[in-house]
């Protein structure tokens, strides 16, 4: 027999109407993220692989800038440019 499944109603913004987030704190864990975070890999024969990721040298974009630059690629691109007409000497 097949098992009875119950219909979830969501709200206007598409979330479960059983989600409670009222107790949440937005950016929590954001400064912390800035210094650097570790990531546990679990792969399937038991095994766990590590990664440091060590955030020292990256820059935070703010949101009116990060829309004209979507990805690294395209922030260094634009830096080079700055740079080449600087006036030699100059930093």
């Amino acid at each position: 027999m097949p098992k009875k499944t119950r219909k979830t109603t969501k709200t206007q913004n598409g979330m479960r109407a059983e989600y409670d987030f009222s107790g949440g704190v937005r950016g929590k864990h954001h400064r912390s993220r800035l210094l650097g975070y570790v990531i546990r890999i679990r792969k399937p024969d038991g095994t766990t692989e590590v990664r440091e990721i060590d955030r020292e040298g990256s820059v935070v974009l703010e949101p009116d800038v990060r829309k004209y630059f979507p990805n690294s690629k395209a922030v260094n691109r634009a830096l080079r440019t700055l740079i080449e007409i600087i006036p030699s000497g100059r930093t």
